[in-house]
């Protein structure tokens, strides 16, 4: 099992900036793909970025030149560095990992953008 603890989400004004951190814990080895979502009231959770082990990344068209994802094999850790945030960004975003074919989830961390 893996488990995921997100931090970082607050109530910021629109053109700040916040970084999301994501920890995995418990059977750690072989994590392959890492990846944020969000989720906004009434909407569907939609990808927002991954990395893959390696470093490469992806992102959504949304957050392009906005948004930078990064991780931290040894400790296990990815991140969201979010700039120029708009009230649109509001969500819930999750971290996700895949291990052995399953996905894992975190609990979720509240992102709010307004003045």
């Amino acid at each position: 099992q893996v488990r995921l603890v997100e931090s970082g989400g607050s109530l910021v004004e629109p053109g700040g900036s916040l970084r999301l951190s994501c920890a995995a814990t418990g059977k750690t080895f072989n994590i392959g793909l890492m990846a944020w979502y969000r989720q906004a009231p009434g909407k569907q959770r939609d990808l927002v970025a991954l990395i893959t082990y390696g470093g490469a990344t992806n992102y959504a068209d949304s957050v392009k030149g906005r948004f930078i994802i990064s991780r931290d094999n040894a400790k296990n850790t990815v991140h969201l560095q979010m700039n120029s945030l708009q009230p649109e960004d509001t969500a819930v975003y999750y971290c996700s990992a895949q291990r052995g074919g399953t996905t894992y989830w975190g609990q979720g961390t509240q992102v709010t953008v307004s003045s």
